[in-house]
């Protein structure tokens, strides 16, 4: 039985790897900062749950002793901490990879996101990016998962229309094909004894902005009301503008929020979750 461990295991997509992988008959290790979140993750599969601060790097010694493979869900999503997205996405990514290398582990898998080279003018995929070159010349054996969008990050537009309003970043037309967690889990694990080395992929079904947020409101059961817009390039301008003068805290969210919904981001499709039931699940 190979023994895993799975850092980021307390966030969105760290959960559905523990299940996935403890269903698989792995030997499941977990990271979090937080105790509190021991016994979660010991009900979803983890049987040995070890509390480490990511970011620092002494609280990382011997994490890596006695496990075959890493998987790595670490990242900056909405923390309201003060680190940026290189302390996170980029410098604790490293020195995990750094202390699997000293423990002699056999793979080291890393979940990036959709876009990190395409997009690597924005913070979040910069920090991505400069990861993803780190352990492509480790020389440790390596993996890289691309997933699109988060059925999770769609939920914005629920709430949204649970509100009664329609607005969308550009003019909507853009396209998607967002992904289950549980789904981006099943296809990470797969990595661990596959040949891959970079996997991209998303969800089964295609939409635009738009279709996603007339999905939401039939969802809820109202007509869609006219969708307000802002043109692309003016949402681009108003986060030049920001980056001048506040901190990444402030605006790297929303530069990143901004970039994806106003490009198209469509990958092969994988997995069976449909946005529909998910929506229904959430209302």
């Amino acid at each position: 039985m190979k023994k895993v461990l799975v850092a980021g295991a307390t966030g969105y997509l760290g959960k559905f790897l523990v299940k996935e992988l403890a269903e698989k008959n792995y030997e499941v290790s977990a990271i979090t900062r937080n105790p509190k979140k021991t016994e979660e993750l010991k009900k979803l599969g983890a049987s040995n749950v070890l509390v480490a601060e990511v970011t620092d790097k002494s609280a990382l010694t011997g994490i890596c002793d006695n496990i075959d493979v890493v998987i790595t869900a670490v990242g900056k999503t909405k923390q309201k901490d003060n680190f940026k997205y290189m302390d996170v996405d980029y410098q604790a990514n490293k020195d995990l990879l750094d202390e699997a290398k000293r423990a002699g582990v056999q793979k080291f898998i890393y979940v990036s996101g959709l876009g990190s080279e395409k997009f690597s003018h924005v913070k979040l995929y910069a920090a991505k990016l400069k990861f993803e070159k780190e352990l492509k010349k480790s020389g440790i054996n390596y993996a890289i998962a691309y997933p699109g969008g988060f059925f999770i990050d769609m939920l914005e537009m629920l709430d949204l229309a649970k509100k009664g309003n329609a607005y969308l970043y550009g003019d909507g037309y853009n396209s998607i094909n967002p992904i289950h967690g549980a789904d981006v889990a099943e296809e990470v694990v797969k990595m661990i004894d596959g040949d891959l080395k970079e996997k991209t992929f998303a969800g089964p079904e295609v939409f635009s902005q738009r279709e996603v947020m007339e999905l939401a409101y039939k969802v809820i059961g109202k007509p869609a009301p006219k969708f307000r817009t802002t043109p692309a390039w003016l949402v681009r301008g108003i986060f030049k503008t920001l980056k001048l003068f506040t901190p990444e805290k402030v605006y790297g969210n929303m530069e990143f929020v901004t970039t994806v919904a106003t490009n198209d981001l469509v990958a092969t499709p994988a997995g069976s979750r449909k946005l529909e039931d998910f929506f229904k699940e959430n209302k």
